[in-house]
């Protein structure tokens, strides 16, 4: 399960070079990715991330745990 805290702490680290690293945590890799290149967007992007955090971490559980059941099932 990821964790919302521990994402902001990565998105932290965004602030002082190394952009995307949350992203790549919530499981989003092209635009962590872009982020990395690109700083974060010049910045802007780094900045949206803030609020957006909790949703990426709540969709990259949800699709774990969604995983997971389908390969119960089979």
């Amino acid at each position: 399960m990821r964790s919302t805290p521990i994402a902001y702490l990565f998105w932290f680290f965004g602030l002082i070079g190394v952009c995307g690293i949350h992203r790549f945590y919530a499981g989003r890799y092209w635009t962590g990715a872009l982020w990395l290149l690109t700083v974060g967007l010049l910045g802007i992007g780094q900045f949206v991330d803030l609020f957006l955090i909790p949703g990426m971490v709540r969709e990259a559980n949800l699709e774990r745990r969604v995983d997971y059941l389908e390969s119960r099932r089979a």
